[in-house]
């Protein structure tokens, strides 16, 4: 049991996303999301943040990027009347990370 070698059909930019884990409660359904925008490229960190209430209902999950940060955005996701920040270390554009994001619901 040595170590495990690296895939030499995998480059460094085709890596996967780490998706951290420092809370224990997600918005239910966001996890899997989450996993699979970790999946595309250009996407190199994953981070839930605060969960918190509001007073409007959104009956389905939206992900919304909110603002820009250093070295990526904060995107809000909202399901029923809860909301948690999302904060997302990436190279992509605003709109490439939409895209991201859209397909990664949709799968």
């Amino acid at each position: 049991m040595g170590k495990p070698t690296a895939d030499p059909d995998r480059t460094a930019s085709q890596k996967t996303a780490r998706l951290v884990w420092n809370h224990s409660t997600h918005i239910s359904g966001l996890i899997p999301i989450l996993e699979r925008l970790c999946q595309q490229d250009g996407i190199q960190t994953v981070t839930p943040g605060v969960i918190g209430r509001v007073k409007g209902h959104c009956p389905k999950m939206q992900l919304r990027v909110s603002i820009p940060i250093r070295g990526g955005y904060k995107v809000i996701a909202r399901q029923g009347k809860t909301v948690q920040e999302v904060f997302i270390l990436t190279t992509l554009t605003q709109e490439q990370l939409e895209a991201a994001l859209a397909i990664a619901m949709k799968l």
